[in-house]
């Protein structure tokens, strides 16, 4: 049979192109070529994986489908189908609305988009994929859902309730994706702290993290997306332990304010949050903390925002995004809470916390100047190679600028000195 080929746009998060990865995956083991993220139009049937998250999330996936649309119209393409968050979460809706889609599918109606489009049943492993980032690095997937029901989230009713896979299941994949030349593992779910309690009935986290720091060839282990509730504290000894596990994590906080956090339904407090990140710098040295933060929420006055800021002063992340609340649909806060701050007003409160932020990474970035890390390149460009402390995961985080004086591989790993530092670059040459 001739190879047959498709367009595949994935929109939103990791966890989504975990997701897409494997799809292709699947769609290589009937003979269909997929192309991610094409930057023009290759194929005549185009898939597009969505995200449903938030406003503007949701907006870039309808735009995209549209855009699409339009390419069908034009008979640019033959065939358009839907799937991911967007179209589990508004199915029906969407099917009304845009009636130009060929066909719709769930989050994980894998099996039935490739055996609608190819006519054949596909072969689905548990954890086999194509991998679409650079080869040097992979997202391993360790659970999906969630069973926080946060009052702003709505992933619980994307995702479902919490399910997290198997140890020997993560493990087998880790050690295939190092066959196939993987050094870095961002380990991501939707939160990495509840690991274990569905499957094992205990945090299983530490243990987890621990047995692939043990696998031959895992030269970097990055954590996403942490909750601070019930943080697994036995973790902070396994990173402390290992080498390979990167002195980073990354926990949503949300807030710092008590009157938020318990209308927020985050069931944690301030002060509990000042103790849990005390004693992950105290038990992880030199560790780089990133955080997400939410203005704007219900209920948060200005002496609420100001707190909120005095709190960001105060622990001075290495790492944090931030947006402004936006009301979700079917979440608790859209039911029970007004929401009463103006959009101008968020955006003011959103602009002044991060141009704290800025300079806060300035200031950290400028204590780098002179001191030697572990680099791992990523890509070049006319001038540079492009590279990544332990402290910076893919694409969200600052990245090393190394002029081009000599030639380096892309993937392996180099000793660079710090010689300039920006708000969220650093420049550096080879030792």
């Amino acid at each position: 049979m001739n190879t047959k080929f498709i367009d595949l746009v994935t929109l939103g998060c990791s966890k989504n192109l975990v997701d897409s990865e494997r799809v292709i995956k699947m769609f290589e083991r009937v003979n269909y070529k997929v192309i991610h993220n094409p930057n023009k139009i290759n194929s005549k049937i185009v898939i597009i994986n969505t995200c449903g998250f938030i406003s503007d999330a949701k907006e870039e996936s309808i735009n995209t489908i549209l855009e699409y649309v339009n390419a069908k119209k034009r008979k640019q393409i033959s065939h358009l189908y839907v799937m991911g968050c967007l179209s589990q979460r508004y199915l029906e809706d969407l099917k009304l609305e845009i009636p130009e889609v060929d066909a719709w599918y769930g989050k994980f109606d894998w099996e039935n988009i490739i055996s609608d489009i190819t006519k054949q049943t596909p072969l689905n492993n548990k954890y086999e994929r194509a991998v679409t980032t650079p080869s040097h690095y992979a997202y391993v997937k360790i659970a999906e859902g969630c069973n926080r029901f946060c009052a702003f989230c709505a992933i619980p009713f994307i995702t479902g309730r919490y399910k997290s896979r198997p140890i020997e299941e993560i493990l087998d994949e880790i050690r295939t994706l190092v066959q196939d030349g993987v050094k870095e593992f961002n380990i991501i779910a939707q939160d990495l702290s509840y690991y274990g309690l569905d499957l094992y009935k205990k945090q299983e986290l530490p243990r987890l993290i621990d047995s692939i720091a043990k696998i031959p060839g895992v030269e970097w282990i990055r954590l996403h997306y942490a909750y601070p509730n019930q943080f697994p504290m036995e973790l902070l000894d396994v990173m402390a332990k290992h080498d390979n596990v990167c002195k980073y994590l990354d926990i949503a906080l949300q807030h710092s304010s008590n009157i938020v956090l318990d209308k927020m339904h985050r069931n944690i407090t301030n002060e509990e949050t000042e103790s849990l990140l005390a004693d992950i710098r105290k038990k992880v040295p030199g560790i780089h903390i990133r955080t997400t933060l939410m203005v704007g929420f219900p209920g948060e006055s200005i002496d609420e925002y100001n707190q909120l800021i005095a709190f960001s002063k105060q622990q001075r992340f290495e790492r944090m995004g931030a947006f402004a609340y936006c009301e979700e649909d079917d979440t608790f806060a859209a039911k029970n809470y007004n929401d009463e701050i103006s959009q101008e007003e968020k955006e003011a409160r959103l602009n002044q916390l991060m141009s704290l932020q800025e300079n806060i990474s300035l200031e950290l970035n400028e204590s780098k100047i002179g001191k030697t890390y572990k680099v791992i390149i990523d890509s070049e460009e006319e001038n540079y190679y492009i590279g990544r402390t332990e402290f910076d995961s893919p694409e969200v985080d600052p990245e090393v600028l190394i002029e081009k004086k000599q030639q380096l591989h892309i993937g392996n790993f180099y000793n660079v000195k710090i010689k300039e530092a920006m708000p969220f670059d650093l420049i550096g040459e080879i030792v």
